[in-house]
């Protein structure tokens, strides 16, 4: 790479710091992020077992919960091994261009991620408010358009923030990196020129998804409550509150960390970097982390499947 008066002309290596001032604690802090990332990877990989192979759950419902499956694997597993390289062997350098793809599956694994959780609440209101509909609306056509169209959303929307800085960004201030993993503004942060293009083309992708999202995901559960507690039987509202539960958890867990995360980066000035690193880690480990816990817990169907692997043959 070129320098040029101390800054660094077209960088070909990014040096990622890690959590900055915790590093002689990134030893001990990789052990419960493993322990995370081993959770989330079998959890997830059972339920993907589970569904393939219980014809009983080859449903919408079920369906999007095996594509939020696969898509937290591919999530966690495009951080957590670079991240324990840089915890446990000290392998802090990562190319550009490995940067840049790293960057775009984290970013774009986000987005489809979200319009999965917006999928699934589409699919309980329409399971709930207008059931006689449900069958002929989410028809395996409309579930495959539906898995096409998320992924190309992201995968879309999420290229300009890159392609911007390939090809506008050449002179950066430093080539080290001080985060555990390429996050957008952590690298356009180190460009000399005007980033203010980025900044807004970062804000208004965020928002065009998360915040697209969030909004019909919230319209979609005000319809429903409203729908479940007009139902006249008790235990047709209890029946239906319980299909939702799980969604609702897995929603909130997501987005709440995402808004967190979002906040306390870009205005929370005052709060130590390290807590910033730390809150962008577990909004990225923790979903993948416990999505499989909740609906393993709270949905009976996939519960049973659960038992049924690992119990059934003690009990014969």
């Amino acid at each position: 790479m070129l320098t040029f008066n101390g800054s660094v002309f077209t960088p070909s290596v990014f040096t990622l710091v890690g959590i900055p001032g915790l590093e002689a604690m990134q030893c001990w802090i990789g052990i419960p992020f493993c322990g995370m990332y081993l959770i989330a990877v079998i959890g997830n990989s059972l339920i993907l077992v589970i569904i393939k192979y219980e014809n009983s759950l080859h449903i919408p419902m079920y369906i999007f919960l095996a594509m939020l499956a696969a898509t937290d694997i591919a999530l966690s597993t495009s951080i957590l091994p670079k991240m324990l390289g840089i915890f446990w062997f000290h392998l802090q350098d990562i190319s550009f261009d490995a940067c840049l793809l790293q960057m775009w599956l984290i970013h774009s694994l986000q987005a489809i991620e979200s319009g999965i959780l917006l999928a699934m609440a589409l699919d309980r209101y329409v399971a709930i408010c207008d059931p006689l509909r449900h069958a002929t609306i989410f028809s395996q056509q409309f579930l495959t358009r539906i898995g096409v169209g998320v992924i190309f959303r992201a995968a879309i929307l999420i290229v300009p923030c890159l392609v911007l800085i390939k090809c506008r960004l050449k002179l950066f201030r430093t080539a080290v990196v001080f985060h555990s993993y390429c996050e957008h503004m952590a690298i356009v942060k180190l460009a000399m020129e005007d980033i203010r293009v980025n900044k807004i083309l970062g804000l208004f992708v965020a928002f065009a998804i998360l915040g697209f999202d969030i909004i019909f995901i919230t319209l979609s559960y005000v319809q429903i409550f409203i729908t479940v507690f007009q139902l006249p039987q008790k235990e047709a509202r209890s029946k239906a509150l319980n299909t939702c539960i799980a969604h609702i958890c897995v929603f909130l867990q997501f987005y709440l960390l995402a808004f967190f995360s979002f906040f306390t980066h870009r205005f929370g000035s005052h709060i130590p970097p390290y807590v910033h690193i730390l809150l962008s880690n577990l909004y990225l480990l923790v979903p993948p982390f416990l999505n499989p816990i909740v609906y393993g817990v709270k949905t009976k169907q996939i519960r049973d499947q659960v038992v049924k692997v690992f119990f059934s043959k003690k009990v014969t």
